[in-house]
């Protein structure tokens, strides 16, 4: 299977999180995700929660193509990053089984200050040409 290296692949993949310009960002969100890529979250367990207590059962987020991943990534973004608050960074722990890669990242407040404030587990699915098809987050804490 052709592709990028694992720690080439996971620092792009963290990397296009963390990146100010939108042009860039929209440039390697095409890089990475093939063309109708989907993008799964699962949310946090206090928003699992508080759908629960709408009633709903299962709350899985999906981003699909490459006009809704630029829009997820550049909405966590300015949530987390533009204001100077964290920044993403992968743990190093990453594997491949064939065409899936699982690796873990964190959220760290800039300036390294502080303690880990959040850590994911990602699952994707590469394309034969090395691109990611589905990419399934878990936040894990």
């Amino acid at each position: 299977m052709a592709g990028p290296d694992l720690m080439t692949l996971t620092n792009s993949y963290v990397a296009v999180w963390n990146e100010p310009d939108a042009g860039r960002r929209a440039a390697a969100v095409r890089a990475l995700w093939s063309d109708d890529a989907v993008h799964v979250l699962q949310p946090p367990q206090e928003i699992r929660q508080a759908a629960a207590g709408l009633g709903f059962d299962r709350l899985v987020l999906e981003a699909r193509g490459h006009e809704a991943l630029e829009l997820r990534v550049t909405r966590a973004y300015e949530e987390f990053v533009a204001p100077g608050t964290f920044a993403f960074r992968a743990r190093g722990d990453a594997d491949r089984l064939h065409d899936l890669v699982k690796f873990r990242w964190e959220m760290v407040p800039s300036g390294a200050v502080g303690g880990v404030a959040a850590v994911g587990l990602e699952i994707l699915l590469l394309g034969a040409d090395g691109r990611i098809v589905s990419d399934f987050q878990f936040i894990e804490g």
